[in-house]
């Protein structure tokens, strides 16, 4: 048997764009289709898979192959095939009974739900198949949470294998299981649909038309793949996913669920992304993405104002212009804020709050939302839930809020001064009463506030405890430059530069020492005697930790020495055996 290549060229989060075949120049990419028996024509651009189900014998023999001699990069190439058993396998309700007859093989791995809790081989983690199926998705489907929880077991147990649960797919959902983690589809539904007079579109079923060709649902499957590796290169895929899942209940339900399933998983997420992405939020289901529910977490639990800024908070509102501070109307609350001690937070959804020191991070600064002005009552509920938290943890004195949303629930021992009394923001008279509010209430507090390059560098160690957990490696620091890219120095030497559109530090060679002394940044192993060359691969590692996140930072170590830095391109989810690099080198030391 040949060598199916395999690399990633697109992800977000679990959905992934894999090319098949050589590196440097795949012959085709997933998500794609595996063409099963009575399926008529489609190009191999899309199904260069072909998959053959043989009942006659029990267990049923199951044969898949390539359609494209390139996919194989053994030489020279030609049609790889693969041919298992499928096993015997009890129903979901029986996953407890360690029965039946195992399937598939180590390369070509046929599991269950039941099988998922019983097969030894999962424990070896040599194992790694080229295909994984899932072979009970149709029953699995109709529970939402153990399907959920079976695509996700398999998608993180196996970072390098293409995932495919037959029966289950079509162009109206197809987004929502790539969204999910599967690679590959087929089209039963569809042709199941086709027969019953009904066109499986990327919006849901509907009558076929007399004049409409009996195969167009292939064009329908055609373009549902195409938005889909287009939704994943520009990391927008979540959006198309909420789009698509409102044409049926089901799909909404198991969005909710994932959604539920996936909080508190750091190894999803990425801390970095591109200046040109986009977070949309189109519908209330946005407020249930890991994502926000992180930020929301880390501001709640983690944030730490500026050591100046931490007696008054500033609730100011959201505005659309990201960063806010470029917004007119952020240009007119800073002409009015006259002091640098306040904490400046803003009031938004659906992250709740952003502080002014983290305005510049995913999602703060790339996120859209429709402004109407009108907060329902789970928004007000979630930003009173973070200021509370603020408040108890920070130990503000004073709230001045100009905002526009009450906050008279707020408890502990503080005073609350609302500023806007019924006005907009942005008007002369409230404007007027925030700048006296702030000068009175600084003048009573008798605090202070430093100004220039002594506020900036605060700042900086605000935005560095929230990336990082710590801020050793600014002591003794000197900001220079121009804005906005402020270097910063030590010991008249260059360490770091902060790159606001990037939301991120960029750190010197020189910096790297400084980081690894102060336990800074995460720290990647790798294999003893290895030579480092080019991008980091998950051939060369020893060991990771936890929890890393697409865009960090990390020190590469080799036999206990700091020899290096470099940078994630991929979740942490993929670090156990993703084909292709999981990141790209930045500096080397010696």
């Amino acid at each position: 048997m040949g060598a199916l290549g395999r690399t990633v060229v697109g992800r977000n989060r679990y959905a992934r764009i894999i090319g098949l075949g050589d590196r440097r120049s795949p012959c085709v990419h997933t998500p794609c289709i595996v063409k099963i028996d009575g399926d008529p024509d489609i190009h191999q651009s899309i199904a260069p898979f072909s998959f053959f189900r043989d009942g006659s014998i029990s267990p049923a023999n199951l044969t898949l192959e390539t359609l494209i001699e390139e996919m194989d990069i053994s030489s020279p190439p030609k049609i790889i095939k693969w041919q298992t058993s499928e096993g015997q396998h009890l129903p979901p309700e029986l996953s407890e009974a360690d029965s039946g007859k195992l399937g598939g093989d180590d390369n070509f791995l046929v599991v269950s739900w039941q099988t998922l809790h019983h097969d030894s081989r999962l424990m070896n983690d040599s194992l790694a198949p080229d295909i994984v199926i899932l072979v009970d998705a149709p029953q699995l489907i109709s529970t939402g949470q153990i399907f959920l929880e079976a695509v996700t077991t398999l998608r993180e147990r196996f970072p390098s294998s293409l995932l495919w649960a037959p029966g289950i797919s079509g162009p109206d959902n197809a987004a929502l299981l790539s969204w999910f983690g599967l690679d590959l589809f087929d089209c039963a539904r569809a042709r199941s649909a086709a027969s019953a007079g009904y066109r499986l579109t990327m919006n849901g079923p509907r009558p076929m038309d007399e004049d409409e060709n009996a195969n167009i649902w292939v064009r329908d499957w055609e373009d549902s793949l195409r938005f889909i590796r287009s939704s994943i290169k520009t990391g927008n895929l979540r959006e198309l996913v909420e789009s698509q899942v409102l044409n049926s209940p089901r799909s909404v339900e198991h969005l909710r669920r994932h959604d539920t399933l996936l909080k508190g998983r750091k190894s999803i997420l990425a801390s970095h992304v591109s200046q040109d992405r986009r977070f949309r939020f189109i519908s209330s289901s946005s407020r249930n993405d890991p994502l926000v529910h992180d930020w929301k977490i880390r501001v709640s639990d983690q944030y730490t104002p500026p050591s100046h800024c931490q007696s008054v908070l500033l609730l100011l509102p959201c505005s659309e212009r990201k960063p806010y501070r470029e917004s007119q109307s952020h240009r007119r609350f800073s002409r009015h804020i006259p002091f640098t001690c306040v904490d400046q937070v803003m009031v938004t959804s659906p992250l709740g709050l952003v502080p002014r020191s983290l305005e510049d991070f995913w999602p703060a600064a790339h996120y859209d939302i429709p402004v109407t002005g009108d907060w329902d009552s789970d928004e007000i509920t979630m930003i009173h839930d973070m200021v509370q938290s603020l408040v108890d943890r920070i130990g503000y004195q004073v709230i001045i809020n100009h905002s526009g949303i009450d906050l008279n629930s707020i408890k502990g021992d503080l005073e609350l001064i609302d500023t806007r009394k019924n006005s907009t923001a942005g008007s002369p008279e409230a404007l007027e009463r925030l700048e006296s509010t702030i000068s009175d209430v600084v003048k009573r507090l008798e605090i202070r506030g430093p100004k220039g390059h002594r506020h900036r560098l605060e700042m900086y160690r605000s935005a560095s405890r929230f990336l990082y957990g710590n801020d050793t490696w600014l002591s003794d620091v000197k900001i220079e430059g121009r804005p906005p890219r402020w270097r910063i120095e030590k010991e008249g030497k260059q360490i770091a530069q902060w790159h606001p559109r990037a939301g991120r530090f960029a750190f010197s060679k020189s910096c790297l020492n400084i980081l690894h002394d102060g336990n800074v940044l995460p720290r990647i192993h790798l294999v003893p005697d290895v030579e480092w060359k080019g991008d980091i691969f998950v051939s060369i590692i020893e060991s990771y930790p936890d929890g890393i996140r697409e865009g960090d930072d990390i020190l590469v170590m080799q036999n206990s020495i700091l020899i290096g830095s470099a940078r994630a391109v991929a979740p942490g989810w993929e670090w156990k055996g993703s084909p292709g690099k999981v990141a790209r080198s930045h500096h080397r030391i010696g």
